[in-house]
């Protein structure tokens, strides 16, 4: 197949490149239209019991508080009589809107849990109509038109649920401008660095800018027939920038590398395809694969990151295969053109690196002692999981200034109770008046419970308040609806005890009630993502370890791979709960310490192990095709590491810049990601590729290429290495006397 594809590239490259040029403008033009589908939210699972007791309140009761205006009076108490008559025409003017529904405020009850400790604040509570894009639009237009300032009598701010989403979103846009603004010149810069030659380091750009066109299109497409998250653009276009630079710094490394060796243009194409361009399919599958396994979690968050990270690695791993080899023998030895003034000339194509030669050779004199160091350094770094706490985003993943954050904070400071995110407790069956006060008596007593309000009352320690008429809103004659309104930290570990408490108490006779609310969302969301999480690893075990056996012909080899692979995501994921969890960095990066988000965190393992793969793949191939050409192990691992090394750790060091370009987003979890899997990158590629893989395979030796019998017959007639299919081994993968070396060690 990849001959095929060198022949099409040799034979019609001004072709493939009139058509590829037309296919990246139709994908722009499709793409345009991709933040119009993209979504807030999706971090709880449909079939969760909260999920399911808000489908009943949207059904039954008009939908849960989604948006909460904080009301304030600049001057004297919000119940004075300018600002009550201020408010009440804000309250009527709400009213009239087609997009909210139950609209519910201080001036309409007179309850005093409405109005602040101080008087000086006052909250209104509304439903927005509309099923998630709908209803962020409709969000917006509201807060758009009744935010700000009211003749200088009130003031009003935006909170609630689609409070944070209506300024998380133009944040989301506003990082992802920044970090993209960041990350390429960087490149840029590197890769010149790299190449020594302005032609071959602007191709790369070519190849990222065809996978980052491509994202958008293939974001719009999914996103017009499933849920998809707004926050999939900034994971997508980082990882095709990324891999788009990655694959192509690999096929012209290798391109320039056959030109240097005298070989002619249309030779060094094929040579490059059946190489390279073969380690980069293998390289593709093996992230795909990783990433894949995100679609097996129920969130579409974490959903649609699958959908769209497995779309972006095929795009790149495409243009790659297709445009790359095409450009190349278009430009011919002009791509060493636009030499660098630090070049010398003769020398613009890089070479093998002695550096890494070096240190594999060093290594293998002495691997465990040399190993050792290095993973006592990692396992310090993987300590902070033994406290790991994990949560779901809130307004706290937003800057401190965020408007929607302010009133969360107010709703938990100057209130009584927390009345934007109760635990909304339902019973989908009529309840008489006398066994529903009963139940909610004993709900009000639980630790850290304000008060319950029902249609039958409001009750407060243990019993019913003589204040507290009842809300007849929360009654229908086949349902009932719960509010307990705490005074516990949204969150907090207390909170999530209350929602087991609320669970575990003794409901009306013949009921079974359905506990939401924010505090049992993230309860159900924890819940269920670690009861797939099995499934994933192992998905992600399963698949890399075929691919890796297909690549090798080896069982030890995807083992191998494995338990690196693991060591070094532990210490990757130990130093972000050390910075993001216990706060150490917070303020230099300006975030607010909590529990790691939990989709966040499974979404980086995966594509840190997906890219961790990426560099096994680079590293492994030219190793095997060294070693199926007679050299013994230990030269195979050297020199392969040797011609490699520069390669990686360029490649590394690129992809790791258009992550780390995320630090300096304002969203807090995007912080995470950015600079989880730049940190991972940069471990594996240095500490893993450097120093752990050759101390691995001198220990391992010869059976570092053992497989039993039956699987050497499989691979030998199936498997797929860089130089294709691989002749029969000897017994048990001995590998066969090398032919004597010459004075480069070859």
């Amino acid at each position: 197949m990849f001959e095929r594809i060198a022949e099409l590239a040799i034979r019609r490259s001004r072709l493939v490149l009139i058509v590829a040029a037309v296919v990246v403008v139709l994908m722009g033009a499709l793409g345009a239209g991709a933040f119009g589908k993209l979504l807030g939210g999706g971090f709880d699972d449909p079939a969760s019991p909260s999920s399911r007791a808000r489908d009943v309140i949207d059904e039954k009761f008009g939908g849960e508080t989604s948006l909460v205006l904080l009301v304030r009076a600049p001057k004297g108490r919000i119940d004075a009589p300018a600002a009550e008559e201020r408010g009440r025409a804000l309250v009527a003017d709400l009213k009239k809107e087609q997009d909210l529904d139950h609209v519910v405020s201080f001036w309409d009850t007179n309850s005093p849990d409405l109005r602040s400790k101080d008087g000086r604040e006052a909250i209104v509570l509304a439903h927005v109509k509309g099923h998630d894009a709908e209803q962020q639009e409709n969000a917006k237009a509201v807060i758009d038109d009744y935010a700000g300032t009211y003749e200088d009598t009130l003031t009003v701010k935006a909170g609630g649920s689609t409070g944070v989403s209506y300024e998380m979103g133009p944040q989301t846009t506003e990082d992802l401008v920044l970090a993209e603004t960041i990350a390429v010149p960087l490149i840029l810069l590197l890769l010149l660095v790299v190449f020594g030659t302005v032609v071959s380091a602007l191709l790369p750009l070519v190849i990222a800018l065809i996978a980052i066109v491509g994202v958008f299109a293939q974001l719009y497409l999914v996103g017009s027939v499933t849920d998809v998250s707004i926050f999939a653009i900034n994971l997508t276009t980082a990882l095709g920038l990324g891999l788009g630079v990655d694959y192509a710094l690999l096929m012209i490394s290798r391109f320039r590398e056959q030109l240097a060796s005298g070989a002619s243009v249309e030779d060094a194409v094929r040579k490059t395809m059946s190489t390279a361009g073969r380690t980069v399919a293998f390289s593709a599958a093996t992230v795909a694969a990783a990433l894949a396994a995100l679609m097996v979690f129920p969130q579409y968050f974490l959903r649609s990151f699958g959908y769209s990270g497995v779309g972006v690695v095929l795009i790149a791993a495409l243009a790659t295969l297709f445009v790359m080899p095409a450009l190349l023998k278009v430009l011919g030895h002009r791509v060493n053109s636009g030499r660098m003034p630090w070049v010398k000339p003769g020398r613009a194509a890089p070479s093998g690196s002695s550096v890494w030669g070096r240190l594999a050779r060093t290594v293998m004199r002495r691997p465990a002692l040399t190993a050792l160091p290095v993973l006592a350094v990692l396992l310090l770094a993987a300590s902070p999981l033994l406290g790991i706490t994990f949560g779901t985003a809130d307004e706290r993943v937003l800057p401190e200034g965020a408007e929607s954050r302010r009133v969360s904070a107010a709703l938990r400071d100057n209130f009584n109770g927390n009345d934007a995110a109760p635990l909304h407790v339902v019973i989908d069956k009529p309840v008489a008046k006398a066994p529903l006060a009963s139940y909610a008596a004993e709900l009000s007593g639980l630790e850290g419970v304000a008060r319950v309000e029902t249609s039958a009352g409001v009750f407060t320690d243990g019993q019913a308040k003589a204040t507290g008429p009842g809300n007849a809103a929360l009654g229908r004659p086949a349902a009932q609806q719960l509010n307990v309104v705490s005074t516990l930290t949204p969150k907090s570990d207390a909170a999530k005890d209350l929602v087991e408490d609320v669970r575990t108490a003794a409901p009306p006779s013949g009921t079974d009630p359905l506990v939401g609310g924010g505090d049992a969302e993230l309860v159900d969301s924890n819940d269920s993502i670690g009861g797939r999480l099995p499934l994933a690893i192992g998905l992600i075990a399963v698949t890399t370890f075929v691919l890796l056996f297909l690549f090798t012909g080896s069982v030890v080899q995807p083992l191998r791979a494995l338990v690196l692979n693991l060591i070094s995501l532990g210490a990757t994921l130990g130093v972000m709960t050390w910075i993001f969890q216990d706060g150490n960095l917070s303020g230099l990066l300006g975030f607010t310490a909590q529990p790691m988000e939990t989709s966040m965190t499974v979404l980086m393992f995966c594509v840190a192990f997906g890219l961790s793969m990426d560099y096994e793949v680079f590293v492994t191939s030219r190793i095997k095709e060294l070693h199926e050409l007679g050299e013994d192990n230990e030269s195979a691992v050297a020199n392969g590491l040797g011609h490699t090394g520069r390669i990686v750790s360029a490649a590394a060091v690129l992809l790791a810049v258009s992550f780390f370009a995320f630090g300096t987003a304002k969203i807090s979890f995007l912080q995470l990601f950015g600079l989880g899997s730049g940190l991972a990158i940069l471990i594996d590629a240095i500490a893993v590729r450097g120093v752990l893989v050759p101390a691995a395979m001198r220990l391992l030796g010869r059976s570092a290429w053992y497989a039993p019998g039956p699987l050497r017959t499989f691979h030998n007639r199936f498997g797929l290495s860089e130089s294709g299919p691989t002749p029969a081994p000897a017994p048990e993968l001995v590998a066969v006397n090398p032919p004597e070396k010459n004075s480069a060690g070859v």
